[in-house]
């Protein structure tokens, strides 16, 4: 459930009311880009923390501040599922920081889609990605990005992605070699994707999944991809050439491939 901060007031939507926002969260899939994408986000438009998302479906984590600008914010604490919000672009971010424990899949989508409900969002856009060595031959073909949409959000924006010759995640064959006619969705490394965007589809709640293929190893290419493709979409920052220069790396990715520890930990 959603914790607010104790910030006196000062957070604006730090209640739990984000009538109207976007809801925007990574899933914790291959090679991490959704989170690495949310990073940038977050870096980015100077979000403020607003509250924390309490539940028992993650490993319990603690660190620094992964956005910390300064000695004096550097010794702020974070845990493993925090939310930003940005009321002037109506967007409220969930950022995951830890793996989900097992058979937890459910109880958090289900916990999740509540508040989602509770706190009015109008919205879910979910950030994540997939094996890329499971695609079959026609995903092979042209972009690695590709996109989904619950049948209450094609309504709203799906000419939108048509325009824009976005291409949405193809359904492969349930049982290849044997039955090609009968298709499923299927994202391989997608962590909570399919099953997130199922049940949003059976409760009626808008929701858009944003995903890109890729492999483990050095993903932040993978992140600025993703989030040049969302930012095709919700225009975060304005640009007539999406670029990884225009967005800002938090300081926190300093210790992406195994750097010192920072000395304020201790």
């Amino acid at each position: 459930m959603f914790v607010p901060c104790d910030r006196g007031g000062g957070g604006g939507s730090a209640g739990s009311d984000f009538k109207g926002f976007t809801l925007l969260m990574p899933a914790v899939s291959v090679g991490n880009v959704g989170q690495l994408a949310i990073d940038l986000v977050i870096s980015t438009l100077d979000m403020t923390k607003v509250g924390y998302f309490y539940t028992d479906c993650l490993v319990p984590m603690v660190g620094n501040n992964p956005y910390a600008t300064a000695e004096e914010n550097s010794m702020e604490l974070s845990i493993n599922a925090e939310v930003y919000s940005l009321p002037s672009k109506k967007l409220v971010v969930l950022q995951i920081r830890s793996p989900f424990i097992k058979n937890k899949y459910r109880p958090f989508c289900q916990t999740l889609l509540s508040w989602v409900k509770s706190s009015k969002c109008a919205r879910i856009v979910l950030l994540s990605s997939s094996h890329a060595y499971h695609r079959d031959d026609e995903q092979l073909l042209g972009t690695p990005l590709r996109y989904l949409l619950t049948p209450d959000l094609e309504k709203a924006v799906g000419g939108l992605m048509q325009e824009r010759s976005w291409k949405e995640m193809e359904k492969v064959a349930a049982y290849p070699g044997i039955n090609d006619t009968e298709k499923v969705l299927h994202i391989p490394g997608g962590g909570i994707t399919k099953l997130l965007f199922t049940e949003s589809c059976s409760k009626g709640i808008q929701m858009a999944v944003l995903l890109k293929f890729c492999s483990e190893g050095d993903n932040i290419p993978d992140a600025f991809a993703l989030v040049n493709y969302l930012n095709e979409w919700l225009q975060l920052i304005k640009s007539e050439v999406n670029t990884s220069s225009q967005w800002k790396i938090p300081s926190s990715w300093r210790l992406l491939f195994g750097n010192g520890l920072p000395p304020a930990l201790f």
